[in-house]
């Protein structure tokens, strides 16, 4: 694949009930999106992602899908769809929906049939036991809220493997029919014009399980097969997977052993993001350096996604207990803001305190780092969350519009909303909204769009090598760069509250007319990167040199 489109891109992830109702009913629809592709285009998205949008029983946030060959009603039509491919297209964006095909809900056809006869066809489309497994209380994915991973099914009267919640039997990989029915839905939608797929929990989807085995074997020739299935339907769909394993199996989910990229494109960088977490926390950049020099070499085509916050909480178990406990003391010190016993289900502006510098610095961080940078609806003007919402629904309120009633999200009564849009305190939507920040040149979208601009200026971010500079400075200041055949960058990123200066000369021969490109506040010229000075929680990305 010559064009590496994701590479380059800014991808925005949203859930559509929850963005902008057209209709009046409290819930949000594709054409409540497509008459908001104009501010995603100003934003600089050049990739939507979008949640779960088949039908469902609306039980886990659509991810419960009970056909994969339609769009939930409640959203609108496939013709709705079309027209939000064809819109978004017309604007430079690329749109890319969740395969979640790990399990169906317990209401799909295929189950239902599956359970009723031992003669129904799709009987072994899923994982069965005739005893209770002695591991069906062992690897819930979701602790304190499943109490096992095996039910006992009354009707086909054998036990089945949902490694999610009860109402999601998981469909079982080993069956050629499944995989062969993975390939269809993805030729489906990548016909209909989609450019790929954000694939949910690869490691489930390609576990062989087997019952009382706690670690069953994984077929990864099947990311092999659905790799190559999707480039000849069209040749620069993409693959962006969820794979939250250690360090030392992630290389297998990027390709085989012989070095080849030819299984998943882009991988989420959950130890880097649980590393940034970390290092904000202690306003010590060790635990990024730590993560950048402990990377996986990736195959050619190959590409990380870093994110501060996605549609989940902030998975902190790949942290010691140590390290977690710094996070939550610093970011969530209260129950009710943490989740699972491993991570935070807060929105970042709360978080940080609501601290327009931290929140800068935490973005121009990410921004910065390897690979393509994801971005949650809402962020890019500071909303927060409803911690009276359960679980992970406190950062999936609507999308806040305006001042008008309900966030300008919707024109229903407020008891008909999806959810309820945060309405007082400082992230009340009266007072952080969309309106109000684009009448504003200093607002915190005004900010996220310079930022944005900058980035889509530096092809040496998504492309090129990000490695730590590993010169003396001050405590606190993390200084990094991109590289490529296009030129260099330089980045330094105050994690302390304290100005300090930096000494860079070192490093001094290899640029040509320095300048900053993007910086907290006016600084004086870098000159021969020997007297840098940068603010507490500051930050300055400045070009070494462009190559033609």
């Amino acid at each position: 694949m010559s064009d590496r489109w994701y590479q380059q891109a800014v991808v925005y992830c949203l859930d559509i009930d929850t963005f902008a109702d057209s209709n009046g009913d409290g819930c949000g629809d594709l054409p409540g999106l497509i008459g908001r592709l104009d501010y995603l285009a100003r934003l600089g998205v050049t990739c939507l992602w979008l949640n779960p949008i088949h039908p469902s029983p609306g039980r886990d946030d659509g991810y419960d899908v009970a056909d994969f060959y339609n769009v939930d009603p409640r959203f609108g039509t496939l013709g709705d769809f079309a027209e939000l491919l064809h819109q978004a297209g017309n604007r430079g964006i690329k749109v890319i929906i969740d395969l979640v095909v790990n399990h169906t809900s317990d209401q799909h056809p295929w189950f239902r049939s599956a359970r009723s006869s031992p003669d129904s066809p799709y009987r072994d489309w899923y994982v069965w036991s005739e005893t209770a497994p002695a591991d069906r209380h062992q690897g819930m994915v979701f602790p304190g809220e499943q109490a096992e991973t095996w039910s006992y099914d009354r009707t086909a009267k054998l036990w089945y493997y949902h490694r999610f919640y009860e109402f999601q039997p998981d469909l079982n990989i080993r069956n050629p029919e499944v995989r062969a029915e993975i390939k269809k839905i993805c030729a489906f939608w990548t016909q209909l014009g989609v450019a790929g797929f954000r694939v949910d929990a690869v490691p489930f989807i390609i576990e062989e399980t087997d019952p009382g085995n706690p670690d069953p074997p994984k077929n990864f020739d099947f990311l092999t097969e659905l790799r190559q299935h999707l480039q000849w339907r069209k040749s620069d769909a993409v693959l962006l997977a969820e794979a939250n394993v250690e360090p030392a199996r992630l290389a297998g989910y990027f390709g085989d052993g012989g070095g080849s990229g030819n299984r998943i494109h882009m991988l989420f960088d959950f130890m880097l993001n649980a590393k940034l977490v970390l290092a904000l926390a202690r306003e010590d950049p060790e635990p990024i350096i730590d993560g950048l020099r402990d990377t996986p070499e990736l195959p050619p085509g190959g590409q990380w996604a870093t994110f501060l916050r996605n549609h989940d909480e902030i998975d902190l178990s790949r942290l010691t207990a140590e390290q977690r406990a710094d996070v939550f003391a610093r970011f969530g010190p209260e129950p009710e803001m943490q989740l699972y016993d491993r991570g935070i289900r807060r929105r970042l502006a709360p978080m940080l305190g609501n601290d327009r510098r931290l929140l800068e610095l935490a973005y121009a961080l990410q921004f910065s780092l390897r690979g393509t940078p994801v971005l949650r609806y809402g962020e890019e003007i500071g909303m927060g969350d409803d911690l009276a919402l359960k679980g992970r629904d406190s950062i999936r309120t609507p999308m806040q519009w305006s001042a008008l009633p309900n966030a300008g999200f919707s024109t229903a009564d407020p008891e008909l909303l999806i959810r309820p849009v945060v309405e007082s305190g400082d992230f009340g939507y009266e007072q952080v909204n969309v309106t109000l920040q684009r009448q504003d040149p200093s607002s915190l979208l005004s900010w996220f769009e310079r930022m944005i601009r900058t980035l889509r200026e530096a092809p040496e971010i998504g492309t090129g090598a990000c490695t730590h500079v590993d010169l003396p400075v001050p405590r606190g200041l993390l200084v990094h760069r991109a590289d490529n055949g296009t030129g260099s960058m330089l980045f330094l990123h105050n994690l302390g509250p304290d100005a300090v200066t930096a000494d860079l000369s070192g490093i001094g021969d290899e640029a040509e007319l320095p300048n900053d490109v993007l910086a907290d506040s006016e600084y004086p010229d870098p000159g021969e990167l020997a007297d840098l000075p940068v603010s507490g929680h500051g930050y300055r990305w400045i070009r070494l040199r462009r190559r033609p």
